[in-house]
């Protein structure tokens, strides 16, 4: 891949902060391995994961000047993270190196229909980003904050949420923030002063209804807005996303036709083609259908970022998917 930039070239438009590790995929797998010993795969890869770096190698190769707030082991995994972050042009700096931990690693399991279950590492730097590993304030100039994963790390609670939210809002940037399944039964209320200061969050529809309480998409969007989301964007898989906030609701339908191969990173593809096109000054609409289109085509191809080359910008999704 011909991308051989500086890291750190020109002030970032777009702060990434989140998780950084490397994934081992293997498709298609099921419980028969541990009958037979040993089963046979039709792939079995090795790639650079986790909902920050992915949105951050997405966003580099659309074009987007990036900055990663992460950590990193000193080991052959973290290693090979910096060195993919020196070939995509994303800013990476040496205080994010933590020789004590060891960089995180999942093995992903890709069942027939593309469904996966993650195997973690529980010691590695998966979950272990703290308030004081991110840099503020931000870089003058930089435009959107996307915080790849409320409830990834439990050392950034409520009030680190807010704190870094609120000094984005200070500096006059917009907030992104996707979302995984809670891990200790939070709910909207106990993050109600951080979602505050979101302007857009992009959970799908499982995370939303379980940290609101609700049975539905529309219902938990509802809810999420009167904790104080300016706009909720909620990703239903095959079936497109919503989009809601206090002027308008609707449904922004799904590409048909879409083998899924691997669904594993399409969240992270889907946030990270929201936030190109709100970075291009797209429509609200046209962010959604972007996001939806780079969703689905992430999920035909193995891995998280695989799908987009170097220098893409606009065309990965010209026709929709």
């Amino acid at each position: 891949m011909e991308n051989k930039k500086a890291v750190g070239t020109g002030m970032p438009e777009i702060v990434v902060i989140g998780a950084a590790i490397m994934d081992v995929l293997a498709r298609p797998a099921d419980e028969a391995v541990f009958r037979t010993g040993s089963s046979p795969m039709e792939d079995i890869c090795m790639s650079t994961g986790g909902d920050a770096l992915n949105e951050a190698v997405i966003l580099a190769r659309m074009g987007k000047k990036v900055r990663l707030e992460t950590v990193l082991g000193d080991d052959h995994a973290g290693r090979m993270i910096r060195e993919m972050c020196i070939e995509e042009g994303i800013a990476v700096e040496p205080r994010q190196i933590r020789p004590e931990m060891p960089t995180g690693i999942n093995v992903v399991l890709i069942k027939e229909d593309g469904e996966r279950s993650f195997l973690t590492n529980a010691n590695g730097s998966l979950r272990r980003l703290k308030i004081e590993d991110v840099r503020m304030p931000f870089p003058e100039g930089a435009k959107i904050l996307s915080f790849a994963s409320i409830f990834v790390f439990p050392e950034i609670d409520c009030r680190g949420l807010k704190k870094i939210f609120a000094q984005a809002k200070s500096q006059g940037m917009t907030v992104c923030a996707d979302m995984t399944k809670r891990k200790l039964g939070e709910t909207v209320e106990d993050i109600k002063e951080a979602l505050e200061c979101v302007d857009y969050i992009l959970p799908n529809e499982e995370e939303a209804c379980l940290v609101t309480g609700k049975d539905t998409a529309e219902e938990a969007a509802e809810r999420l807005l009167e904790a104080g989301v300016k706009n909720v964007v909620i990703k239903c898989g095959a079936r497109g996303c919503l989009v809601r906030n206090r002027r308008e609701c609707y449904r922004v339908l799904a590409k048909p036709g879409v083998r899924c191969i691997d669904t594993t990173g399409a969240g992270d593809s889907f946030a990270a083609g929201f936030i190109y096109a709100l970075s291009k000054g797209r429509t609200l609409r046209e962010c959604a259908e972007y996001a939806n289109a780079c969703g689905a085509r992430a999920v035909q191809v193995l891995g998280a970022t695989g799908w987009i080359q170097a220098g893409a910008s606009d065309k990965p999704c010209e026709n929709g998917g």
